[in-house]
């Protein structure tokens, strides 16, 4: 019987990362980087059109990157999130982005969270997120993103976390149509129950 756990980034991953600059100073350059480890997720067919990346907030120093795994490791949870959030917490060797006497984290990631990821980026201690929202992605893709709740924007902010949207939107959901049209595979969870839905 099984008793551990992992989720392996995909061999890519470290390559690219270490081409990465160490700061990333603005907004746009961090969602500029997390849209384009989307973009090589879908290239190198690894996983699906995600990525999310952590930051300090103030300095733009990135703690780590993170790709959709979900199909690779066989585990639901592997979200560009998750992932990205696991990974800079190894690295500072905390649980919480956010404790004391340590920099705030910030969280970029090119849509919104799903309702798992939404409640992990609570969890984590971030202080702020970058994304983008709205219909879009699903709409184009066909993946399931759950019942996020109407005022997740306000649930965030009521703890501390600040939300900033519709950065580099565009360029988002162009990769969205490109893995759409590409053929790869949208897992949902219980994909015959959702006639019902």
């Amino acid at each position: 019987m099984e008793y551990s756990f992992h989720v392996d980034q995909p061999e890519w991953l470290p390559v690219e990362e270490k081409s990465c600059s160490e700061i990333y100073a603005t907004t746009e350059e961090r969602m500029a980087l997390v849209i384009r480890f989307s973009e090589l997720n879908v290239r190198f067919e690894t996983g699906g059109p995600f990525a999310a990346a952590v930051f300090e907030s103030e300095t733009g120093r990135l703690v780590s990157v993170g790709v959709n795994q979900v199909i690779s490791s066989k585990l639901s949870f592997a979200h560009a999130e998750v992932c990205a959030l696991s990974l800079a917490q190894r690295r500072l060797g905390n649980f919480d982005l956010g404790a004391r006497d340590t920099p705030a984290h910030q969280l970029v990631v090119n849509w919104a969270p799903c309702v798992m990821c939404y409640g992990a980026a609570i969890w984590s201690g971030i202080t702020s997120l970058v994304t983008n929202s709205g219909p879009e992605m699903e709409e184009i893709t066909g993946f399931d993103e759950g019942p996020l709740h109407p005022e997740w924007r306000e649930q965030l902010h009521a703890r501390g976390i600040i939300v900033r949207e519709g950065v580099m939107r565009e360029k988002a959901l162009a990769v969205f149509r490109r893995y759409r049209d590409s053929g790869a595979p949208v897992y949902n969870a219980r994909e015959r129950s959702r006639e019902n839905l």
